[in-house]
C-alpha cells in the first residue's frame, strides 16, 4: 500500500515515530499551543506549496498543531486493514450497526485514542469530534476528573455484585435534579432501562399495549423495533426481523408532534394502553424538536386514560439542562428512563419515577428487574464525577454558547455557498438536513438527501471533523469545544459546502 508515494510505515513505527516525537527536545518545545490563527488548518493556504505538504503530514501535524486534516481524502490504510479483518469476526465488522458507514458510504475510521474534544485514529489523523460516543461524553474525551474518578474506584474493585455508598450518593444526586423521579433503579444500559420502564409500565396498570412515536427509537429491544429511528433508519430496515408478530402487535406507533393522532390512539385502544413512551427531544431521527404543548399534552392524555407517560431521557437526561428536557420544557412524567451522560462514558443506564409506581420493583414489590453490574462502581464513580462538573454554574451556559456559534455558523456557511439546509437543536444537539424544508416528524424527516449528507460527512472527515455517520442521529457539542475546535470546524464546513 501506498501514501503520499511513499510506502505506509505499520502500526509499530507509527507508534515509534511518535515516541521519538515525544522525546527530542523540539517535540517538547513544540507541544506548546501554537499561535491562536495557526489553529486552523485554512491558515497553512498562504505557504508555499512544499511548507504546506510538510505541515499537512500526519506526524508532523501531531507533534506541531491540534489539527490533521487535508483537502483531498486522507489515507486511513490501518482503519481499512483493520475492518477487513473485523469483518471476518464481527457482523459487518462493527459491534453497533451504524458505526459501519452504511448510511455514508467508505470504511469506518479506527481510533486508537480521545482527548478533550478530538480522536486520533490508528493513521495518525485527528479530527474535531461530534460523536461524542453517541452522547455521554459532554466533558469531552478522558475528562481529568473522570478518569480519576474510575481510577480511584478501579483499586477498590470493579465490581462487588452488592450494595455500596456511591450508588446511593448518585440515587441522591438524579432525584434532587428531577423532581418527577421520587425513586430510581440503576441498570447497565439505556436500553435495559427503557425495557425495564415498559415492564414496570405494563405490571402497574395490568395492560399491554406501548405506544411510541414513528421513527424514534428506545434501544434494540423487541418492542422498539417497530417504525424506530436511529440505525434501524440508516439501513432502510421497516422493522427487525426476529420481532414476533404477537410483540409487535402490542406496540402502537403514532407521529411525533402529532397529538390528534395520539388521542385517536387513546380513543380506539385507551383500555388497553399502558403507557407513552417519547423521546423529549428526539436524536434519533437527527434532531427533532417538540412542538409547544406536545410534551404536556402526552402527560394530559396519559393521566386521562390511565396510562403512565415515559419520557425517555437516555440522551437528554442532564444534557440539555440539570434536569435534563423535563426541567427545559416545565414537563414532567410518570417514569424517565436515563443512560449515557449519568456514566460519564461507562456503561450505564438507570429508570425511576413516581414513589408508587417504583415501588413495585422486586424485592419491594412483585415485578422483577435485576442485572449482575447494576450499580457498577467503576461507572457510578464516573457517572458522579460528571454530574459534578456539570452542577458548576456555567456549565449548560457555556455548552449553549458553543453550540450557537458553531450552528449559526454553519447555517451562515450553506446560505453562502447557496446549498439549501435546515439545521435543528436544542442545545447541545444538533443535526444538519439537507433538506429546504422544516423537519419536525418522521416523514419530515425522510425529505433529507442522505446522498448529499454523505458528500458532506466525508468532506469534513477529510478535513479533520467527524460527525455521525449518519443523516438520521444528532451530532453533540462538549464542553471542551472550545474557540479554536469551532473555528477549525467552520473552516472545514465552509469548504465542504462548496465541494458538494
Amino acid at each position: 500500500m501506498t501514501a503520499r508515494g511513499k510506502d505506509l510505515p505499520d502500526v509499530g513505527e507509527i507508534e515509534e515515530r511518535h515516541t521519538n516525537a515525544r522525546r527530542c527536545p523540539d517535540a517538547q518545545h513544540r507541544r506548546r499551543p501554537p499561535r491562536p490563527e495557526a489553529q486552523s488548518p485554512f491558515f497553512w493556504e498562504k505557504f508555499p506549496t512544499k511548507v504546506r505538504s510538510a505541515a499537512r503530514n500526519p506526524f508532523h501535524m501531531r507533534r506541531c498543531s491540534p489539527i490533521a486534516t487535508t483537502v483531498a481524502r486522507m489515507q486511513r490504510t490501518i482503519s481499512q486493514s483493520l475492518f477487513a479483518r473485523a469483518k471476518e469476526l464481527l457482523p459487518g465488522g462493527v459491534n453497533s450497526p451504524v458505526r459501519a458507514f452504511r448510511g455514508v458510504g467508505g470504511d469506518p475510521v479506527f481510533f486508537k485514542s480521545g482527548e478533550g474534544a478530538w480522536l486520533t485514529c490508528v493513521d495518525g489523523h485527528r479530527y474535531v469530534d461530534y460523536v461524542g460516543s453517541w452522547g455521554p461524553l459532554i466533558l469531552g474525551h478522558a475528562h481529568p476528573s473522570i478518569v480519576e474518578a474510575v481510577i480511584a474506584a478501579t483499586r477498590n474493585g470493579t465490581s462487588f455484585g452488592a450494595p455500596h455508598a456511591a450508588e446511593v450518593e448518585i440515587a441522591e444526586l438524579i432525584t434532587q435534579r428531577y423532581p418527577s423521579v421520587e425513586k430510581v433503579r440503576l441498570v447497565s444500559s439505556g436500553t435495559e432501562a427503557t425495557s425495564a420502564a415498559c415492564r414496570l409500565a405494563r405490571g402497574f396498570t395490568g395492560r399491554e399495549v406501548i405506544v411510541k412515536f414513528e421513527g424514534c427509537y428506545h434501544g434494540a429491544a423487541d418492542p422498539f423495533l417497530v417504525k424506530a429511528g436511529s440505525g434501524v433508519e440508516t439501513l432502510g430496515l421497516p422493522d427487525s426481523p426476529g420481532v414476533p408478530a404477537a410483540v409487535a402487535g402490542l406496540t402502537l406507533t403514532a407521529p411525533f408532534n402529532d397529538l390528534p393522532a395520539l388521542k385517536a390512539l387513546f380513543d380506539a385502544h385507551g383500555p388497553k394502553i399502558a403507557a407513552v413512551i417519547v423521546e423529549p427531544v428526539v436524536g434519533n431521527m437527527g434532531v427533532l424538536i417538540p412542538k409547544a404543548g406536545f410534551l404536556q399534552g402526552i402527560v394530559d392524555l396519559c393521566k386521562e386514560h390511565g396510562a403512565l407517560s415515559i419520557f425517555d431521557e437516555v440522551m437528554t437526561g442532564f444534557r440539555l439542562a440539570k434536569g435534563g428536557a423535563q426541567e427545559l420544557y416545565g414537563v414532567h412524567s410518570d417514569l424517565t428512563t436515563m443512560g449515557k451522560v449519568i456514566g460519564g462514558g461507562l456503561p450505564v443506564g438507570a429508570y425511576g419515577g413516581r414513589r408508587d409506581v417504583m415501588s413495585k420493583i422486586a424485592p419491594e414489590g412483585p415485578i422483577y428487574q435485576a442485572g449482575t453490574l447494576s450499580g457498577n462502581p467503576l461507572a457510578v464513580a464516573g457517572g458522579m464525577a460528571c454530574l459534578k462538573e456539570l452542577a458548576k454554574p456555567d456549565a449548560y451556559t457555556r455548552l449553549e454558547a458553543t453550540s450557537k456559534t458553531l450552528c449559526d455558523g454553519i447555517e451562515a456557511e450553506a446560505k453562502a455557498a447557496g446549498v439549501p439546509i435546515t439545521l435543528n437543536r436544542v442545545g447541545s444537539m444538533w443535526t444538519v438536513f439537507f433538506c429546504a424544508t422544516p423537519v419536525f416528524d418522521y416523514p419530515s424527516a425522510k425529505k433529507a438527501d442522505t446522498a448529499r449528507f454523505g458528500k458532506f460527512f466525508h468532506a469534513l472527515l477529510d478535513r479533520g471533523v467527524y460527525l455521525p455517520p449518519s443523516q438520521f442521529e444528532a451530532a453533540f457539542v462538549s464542553l471542551a469545544h472550545g474557540d479554536a475546535e469551532i473555528e477549525h470546524t467552520l473552516g472545514a464546513v465552509k469548504q465542504a459546502f462548496r465541494a458538494l
